[in-house]
């Protein structure tokens, strides 16, 4: 069997990165994923620093920018002009970090945000393009955290795929009785729906967009 032995420091997983075709990304899950660590430290519980690796293809390199921090946890990176964006909350601190780094510069804050301007950090997620903060709440409402700030209802099986300049691009499914699928354009900040399509959305490696029906 043919192989190539990549070292991760015990990361079992890579996933695709947004918004790129040649990052790859991975992270350990010490304590659950983020919702869930944010949990435990509320619950007074000690906060395991987590890490998160990222790998460039083809040259199947691995890089460690922003070194593992106890009270720090990762969310999903996502990429945009050119640079690998790094979602990070630090519970100690009580603050929602977006850090930007590429291989020629060290990493660097871009923003600050108050944990407590997030009810949880229920799928609080890095979104673009361009690029965005924002959260998917178990309440079934859609916050934009930054660079804009905005907050609305969504479906009860909508969710958030993208985002297209002044358009976010939702998804939703239906079974009535046979499953079927939507794309649901909504306008942002204020999340005013613009277009309902029929059919699931999927935006190709070359920036084509096609719609699945």
């Amino acid at each position: 069997m043919n192989y190539t032995e990549i070292h991760t420091g015990g990361i079992g997983y890579l996933s695709e990165m947004e918004g790129s075709d040649v990052w790859k990304w991975g992270s350990d899950y010490t304590s659950g994923d983020l919702y869930e660590a944010e949990e435990l430290f509320r619950m007074k519980h000690r906060i395991k620093a987590n890490r998160l690796i990222l790998m460039k293809m083809p040259e199947e390199t691995v890089y460690e920018p922003v070194p593992a921090e106890e009270g720090c946890y990762f969310g999903a990176p996502v990429f945009e002009e050119g640079k690998v964006m790094i979602l990070r909350v630090d519970f100690i601190r009580e603050i929602i970090q977006i850090i930007v780094w590429k291989e020629t510069m060290t990493p660097q804050e871009i923003t600050q945000i108050p944990l407590s301007a997030v009810k949880d950090c229920y799928n609080l997620m890095l979104g673009v393009s361009p690029l965005m903060l924002v959260r998917q709440g178990a309440e079934q409402r859609f916050d934009i955290l930054w660079p804009e700030q905005g907050s609305f209802e969504i479906g009860s099986t909508e969710s958030f795929d993208r985002r297209e300049g002044d358009e976010l691009i939702f998804s939703r499914w239906y079974e009535d009785p046979d499953y079927r699928e939507e794309t649901v354009i909504r306008s942002c900040p204020d999340g005013e729906i613009r277009e309902v399509l029929e059919g699931s959305l999927l935006k190709t490696a070359d920036g084509q967009n096609w719609l699945l029906k």
